[in-house]
């Protein structure tokens, strides 16, 4: 017994740990300046705190820091971004990791893409809000909204027709989001309001941030997941999930060792990806800030307008 202690202990992924340590302390620090002359500084770090916190919840899916599912679950159960519940989240994102169906509008729960005769049954406002929704600065605006939108409408259909998983989920998401409005109201002394408006939603678009390049329709799977050159600070956000193409082919491997693989393996991940790279966050705002990065409809999957199946999401 002894001996499986310490090597628990002796796999703890104590960087990870830290992090996970910071986020909470740095978030209790900037909901306190709340109250004080220095009240616009809080705004400004609990969204980053926010959005760090969903990097470090997308970690724990993948195996740490403990690779004990149940306490890499507790360590990240504050949602300070909580949208989402965790559980959901990590179903999700796991059936996200299918690589053979990313981008597919049926089977991938991330895919920003619809199939072509859903989209041709929009109403032209949603045609122009989903297409204004794939340019840059559209999914950092209203890509949040339309994200909780979507989800929600989903999730209800889900808790309704009591999909396996589900209610369990919610419930135990609901705990957390009574301690953060606790936390919120009483120790910070800020307005759900304003924390909905200027932490949750601004945490939300800088996700978007991320996960607006890192994905595109392609023939070739490995050109389907990009790498952003980025810089250190933006990394760090996002644990690296910046490599992406790197994460996909290396689900298990911890945040920290994802840059020296890529160093090692550069040439590999881009001829895989056949060179489906940016050159920083700001090379995409160039790009993109007001150009569709690809079409609302699936440009080569499920064109068969018969098709009747039922959106896995929305």
């Amino acid at each position: 017994m002894q001996d499986m202690r310490q090597d628990f202990f002796k796999n703890i992924e104590w960087q990870t740990i830290g992090l996970m340590a910071a986020c909470y302390g740095l978030w209790l620090l900037a909901g306190l300046s709340w109250q004080t002359g220095f009240w616009w500084l809080g705004l400004i770090v609990l969204p980053i705190v926010a959005a760090f916190h969903t990097s470090l919840q997308h970690e724990t899916i993948h195996g740490h820091p403990t690779g004990q599912r149940v306490i890499d679950e507790s360590l990240v159960s504050l949602p300070l971004a909580g949208v989402f519940p965790y559980r959901r989240y990590r179903d999700l994102h796991l059936k996200h990791h299918n690589d053979m169906n990313l981008t597919d509008p049926y089977e991938d729960p991330e895919s920003y893409f619809w199939p072509v005769q859903h989209y041709q049954a929009m109403r032209p406002v949603m045609k122009w809000l989903f297409a204004a929704n794939n340019t840059f600065v559209g999914r950092l605006v209203i890509g949040p909204a339309l994200t909780i939108i979507g989800f929600s409408r989903t999730e209800i259909a889900r808790l309704r027709a009591n999909e396996r998983g589900v209610r369990r989920a919610w419930a135990l998401h609901v705990p957390g989001i009574l301690a953060v409005a606790a936390i919120v109201t009483f120790v910070f002394g800020m307005p759900l309001w304003a924390y909905a408006l200027g932490v949750v939603y601004p945490a939300l678009a800088l996700t978007a941030m991320r996960s607006y390049a890192e994905h595109q329709a392609a023939e070739n799977v490995g050109a389907r997941s990009a790498i952003v050159e980025t810089v250190p600070p933006l990394a760090l956000l996002y644990l690296n999930n910046n490599l992406h193409i790197v994460h996909h082919a290396n689900p298990s491997v911890a945040w920290y060792n994802l840059p020296s693989l890529y160093r090692e393996r550069r040439a590999q991940f881009l001829a895989a990806n056949e060179n489906t790279l940016f050159h920083g966050y700001s090379e995409i705002a160039r790009r993109f800030a007001f150009r569709v990065k690809q079409p609302v409809d699936h440009p080569f999957l499920h064109r068969n307008p018969t098709r009747r199946d039922t959106m896995a999401t929305e």
